[in-house]
């Protein structure tokens, strides 16, 4: 092998991995505070909670790129429907908005009888940023409340209900 395709693909490698090098939230997960409901098993949890960790990726990118089919993995229903408004009037006014959490504190609060929803609650704390024209107009630290349900799918837990408060 020539020593340029060596450094050609160790550059490639490089430059791969520091480009997937994000700053990574910080996520407590507080025991399951599970009353009246369906008892939890461990991976259904840590499957839910992953999933839902993801879906802030998936939100993160969708409003940055305008794009409302990146949500269709991680969102269904009214969370879905709301953030595709949002990335419609986005759109329409020429800006995007670009999120980075910093730290989710998560409780798990209710498993339905059914096994068909989880609710949890996540005080998260993340930045955003609004861009016109790819260009940083404001950075906001916002920190919230949000209230989450989600319902399993083929492979996956989606987001049925995504509400958040400021605190």
């Amino acid at each position: 092998m020539s020593r340029s395709f060596l450094i050609l693909c160790t550059c490639t490698v490089l430059i791969a991995a520091s480009a997937s090098v994000t700053p990574q939230a910080t996520v407590r997960v507080e025991a399951a505070n599970l009353q009246d409901s369906r008892p939890l098993q461990d991976l259904t949890g840590k499957a839910a909670i992953r999933d839902y960790l993801q879906s802030w990726q998936a939100l993160a990118a969708a409003l940055e790129q305008n794009r409302a089919g990146l949500l269709d993995p991680d969102f269904v229903g009214s969370a879905k429907d709301t953030l595709t408004a949002t990335i419609q009037q986005q759109t329409a006014l020429g800006i995007s908005t670009r999120y980075q959490d910093r730290s989710h504190d998560l409780q798990l609060v209710f498993y339905s009888p059914e096994g068909l929803s989880i609710e949890l609650t996540d005080h998260v704390e993340y930045d955003v940023q609004l861009l016109d024209q790819g260009r940083v107009k404001t950075t906001q630290h916002v920190s919230a409340r949000y209230l989450i349900v989600l319902t399993p799918a083929e492979v996956r837990w989606r987001v049925r209900v995504f509400q958040g408060t400021p605190r």
